[in-house]
């Protein structure tokens, strides 16, 4: 995906200034991309905090609306982060950010993972972690104030959400929890560090934890009072979701409808398959079958992080140059036990500069001791090659045509979640889930995936239930995902929790794979016997993130 030098535009240099003012109004983004000069400080997610990131939104998508486009690239970018700017003021407009609290990605979450980024390996680096700990009660102290500033205009989020985080929040604030044994653990490639330091060190882990306990006691005593009864968000509100996680605009009834058809459809395949495990043994019972083989069985997280990291390695090596293209720069994925014990498997891109490589988180709830190798297959290769890991990075690599825009932050969950469920299927047809238990399991996920298509616009649309037995609830969400899942309940709860606070996220998925299809087979329908799936692939995954509209233009006009 290395590319010539592309002579930067107008629209580059708007593009690039826009990823300085992300990085300096917010700088965990500048952790995010390898950018370490404002490590040492937080966001300012209080009111006055807002309305200066919209103010900088504001003057940028002025500046773009001025620029002239002189080839398609920059059409792509002008495009692209045109919607995105535009998509921000409509959510300010509709004031989200004063209710942006929920289980997976809000700022409760935000401030206390960009620590999981930060380098370890100096004194210099603990310096920079030790004065961003100290930051931490200042940034919850700001984000506090615009959920009160919520509170006093009727914007709440709901109750549910409040408590979960409130839970989440007291786990942060103990005394053994992630800020103590983050730093009590703190040293410079095995030495110690200075005594100054590792007091400082314990003083500002010390901050940080009574900071989220006071978070925690005002979601308990000030915002759970009067937070919303109902888990939905109602049309408007989702429909500017699903736009924001789509990049598109679909039709919201349609989707219900479809996801409805593709879980039966999925249901079916899991059907035929459990047959060809067991015969004549329904999907639980093959499911039990293979719960009960030693052999599919990893005990304990260091056995499952050596399993994915060595999966991973074998997908690489076996798919560069024979079916995609897997620059050099990439051929590393580091796969990682996360800190946390929330739930959920997630991907983070490699640094700018590839000085930390691409990774691989899976957050282990407390108590889950066993993994099941049939299960997860599928997911490695979901977050990794073909997935998330060769598409985020081959954009990263892509340096001498996209700029650091295009290169690092654009793209919608979507345009990379539709791809990686995309790249499921591909390793399918591929060969690497030859073994029937093994298509159970990326079957078992991509049922999941077509279930909250279904359970999401249902609960937040007030749709009728597939099964006609009245509306929607929160409650019933718990019931119709345990029924289409094979997941213990730690993970049900997690999930479903993560779709009522999250609004359009969880079926950008399935949708996303949707869309990816159907560009697939319009360009095979258009070129006929001149089309070539693996240069699909590298002209599509060439643009960088994008939404999926832009995507759709890109690859169709």
């Amino acid at each position: 995906m290395a590319s010539s030098e592309r002579t930067p535009t107008d629209v580059d240099q708007i593009a690039e200034g826009w990823v300085d003012t992300l990085v300096e109004l917010n700088p965990g983004v500048g952790t995010y991309i390898g950018r370490t000069t404002h490590d040492d400080r937080l966001a300012d997610f209080s009111p006055e905090g807002h309305e200066r990131s919209i103010a900088a939104t504001r003057e940028t998508l002025a500046a773009l609306r001025a620029a002239v486009p002189v080839d398609g690239v920059d059409r792509i970018t002008v495009a692209d982060l045109g919607s995105e700017l535009e998509l921000e003021l409509e959510r300010h407009d509709a004031g989200l950010h004063l209710r942006d609290l929920n289980v997976i990605a809000s700022p409760a979450q935000e401030i206390r993972e960009v620590f999981d980024l930060m380098p370890t390996d100096t004194p210099e680096a603990w310096e920079r972690i030790s004065a961003r700990l100290a930051a931490v009660p200042t940034a919850i102290e700001g984000y506090i104030d615009t959920l009160r500033s919520g509170v006093s205009r009727g914007v709440v989020p709901a109750r549910r959400q409040v408590r979960e985080v409130a839970a989440q929040a007291r786990r942060i604030a103990k005394p053994d929890g992630f800020f103590a044994t983050f730093t009590g653990s703190a040293s410079a490639d095995g030495a110690d560090l200075p005594e100054t330091l590792t007091r400082h060190l314990g003083a500002g882990a010390g901050g940080a934890a009574s900071a989220y306990g006071k978070l925690a006691e005002f979601l308990e005593s000030e915002l759970e009072p009067v937070a919303g009864e109902h888990d939905a968000v109602g049309r408007e509100i989702y429909a500017l979701q699903s736009r924001q996680f789509l990049g598109a605009e679909i039709d919201l009834d349609e989707t219900y409808e479809w996801g409805i058809e593709e879980l039966a459809r999925m249901v079916a395949e899991q059907e035929a398959i459990a047959n060809e495990i067991v015969p004549g043994a329904s999907v639980a019972e093959a499911i039990a079958f293979l719960d009960g083989d030693p052999s599919r069985k990893l005990h304990g997280t260091d056995a499952l992080q050596r399993w994915m990291q060595e999966t991973s390695d074998r997908a690489v090596a076996e798919l560069a140059g024979t079916q995609f293209d897997i620059p050099a720069e990439i051929r590393t994925l580091e796969c990682m036990i996360a800190p946390t014990q929330e739930g959920g498997i997630y991907y983070t891109g490699p640094s700018d500069d590839f000085t930390r490589a691409g990774r691989m988180w899976w957050s282990v709830p407390e108590g889950v001791t066993e993994f099941d190798t049939w299960r997860e297959l599928t997911t490695v290769y979901h977050e990794g090659v073909p997935g998330h890991h060769l598409q985020i990075g081959q954009a990263v690599v892509n340096r001498g045509q996209l700029n650091t825009w295009r290169r690092q932050l654009a793209g919608t969950s979507g345009h990379a979640e539709g791809w990686a469920l995309y790249a499921e299927r591909l390793m399918q047809g591929l060969g690497y889930l030859d073994d029937p238990a093994d298509r159970l399991g990326m079957l078992d996920g991509q049922r999941m995936r077509a279930a909250r298509v279904v359970l999401d616009i249902g609960v937040h649309l007030g749709k009728q239930r597939p099964d006609g037995a009245g509306v929607w609830t929160g409650e019933y969400a718990f019931e119709f995902l345990g029924q289409n899942v094979n997941m213990n309940e730690g993970f049900v709860r997690f999930e479903v929790h993560r779709y009522l606070g999250w609004p359009g996220q969880a079926p950008s998925y399935k949708v996303g794979q949707r869309i990816w299809e159907q560009l697939r087979d319009e360009v095979a329908r258009r070129e006929g016997a001149s089309f070539d799936i693996r240069e699909f692939h590298r002209t599509a995954l060439g643009l960088g993130g994008v939404g999926l509209d832009t995507l759709r233009t890109a690859l169709l006009s």
